[in-house]
């Protein structure tokens, strides 16, 4: 019998997510003993497998590239988790949102900007008009929330999902 497949990815958020799991400690051993992670910004793997069975997205929805990614991912992708704030509320990314693309870029590139300032057009993904969390993109399955979730959170999701129960995160500790 082969094991569930387990991702993460990162959207536009601080990657405290990620650390969170990594707080895992040595849980993450209990998790790669009930799945296979295979695909991850913490290993090096390239593409995203054709099918994953379960995916912890962190961060908001904010770029053409994100936008590309979650679509893709949730496509190839059984069960998809909001893991975190900005990927269940758009958070901190979404406080652009009543700015405006071209005010924040010109704010950060061209007016604070004393040496070369210019919008960069090769190097940042274009932002999208307005960050959104990921559920308002694409169809998910589960909320982890927090700020990031608590590693006792994640950790009791990922037991949940692999042994095939739906997480309760009723409740959850917000954060630390």
């Amino acid at each position: 019998m082969t094991k569930p497949t387990l991702a993460t990815i990162w959207l536009d958020g601080c990657s405290g997510c990620h650390m969170s799991f990594l707080d895992m400690d040595e849980r993450l051993f209990d998790i790669a003993e009930r799945a296979d992670i295979v695909y991850s910004p913490l290993i090096d793997v390239k593409a995203y497998p054709e099918h994953v069975d379960f995916c912890l997205v962190e961060g908001a929805v904010s770029s053409e590239d994100d936008l590309r990614k979650i679509l893709h991912v949730r496509q190839r992708t059984g069960t998809l988790i909001s893991f975190g704030d900005c990927a269940v509320t758009a958070n901190v990314p979404a406080m652009r949102n009543p700015i405006g693309v071209q005010p924040l870029l010109d704010r950060a590139y061209i007016e604070n900007v004393t040496i070369n300032p210019g919008i960069p057009v090769s190097v940042v993904p274009k932002l999208l008009a307005m960050a959104r969390p990921v559920h308002r993109v694409v169809k998910v399955d589960v909320y982890l929330p927090g700020c990031p979730p608590s590693a006792d959170l994640i950790y009791q999701s990922l037991v949940d999902l692999l042994a095939g129960r739906t997480p309760d995160t009723h409740g959850a500790r917000f954060g630390r």
